[in-house]
């Protein structure tokens, strides 16, 4: 059995990332399963975005690797957040003037592991084995 890796990024999510980490240590290095139940009870803005990136990350692996993935094997195996673009924005304030601030965004990066199925040997080879062995038994007694 060998492990499969997929990963997904989604940047400009419109939360901090000091936020966005919070909500995404809540979930590190758990099964996607699990992490998909936490982030739905999650009372965050961010928890939404995480979990769209999990999700997406799983999709990739199991529809893009190649190999045959069980899916409850899949686990988060990266997940980290760093800051994004910032956007220079202005407010108004009292007498005409404008105030400055930035608009913060976050990148997501989620890398997801699985493990591969593994093949069941076809029925018609397990059986000629033991064909092939009484035959050979059965003409040693003949003899």
């Amino acid at each position: 059995m060998s492990t499969v890796f997929a990963r997904a990024i989604i940047k400009g999510v419109d939360s901090q990332p000091r936020k966005t980490n919070v909500v995404a240590s809540l979930v590190r290095d758990r099964y996607v399963a699990d992490a998909v139940v936490i982030l739905e009870n999650t009372p965050r803005r961010a928890a939404r975005a995480v979990r769209k990136a999990i999700e997406s990350a799983t999709a990739n692996l199991l529809n893009n690797s190649g190999v045959s993935i069980d899916p409850k094997s899949i686990r988060i195996a990266r997940i980290s957040v760093t800051a994004g673009t910032r956007m220079r924005r202005y407010v108004p304030a009292s007498r005409g003037r404008a105030l400055p601030y930035e608009k913060i965004s976050s990148n997501i990066f989620v890398e997801v592991a699985g493990e591969e199925k593994v093949k069941k040997a076809t029925d018609s080879k397990s059986e000629a084995a033991p064909k092939a062995a009484k035959e050979t038994k059965s003409k040693e007694e003949k003899k």
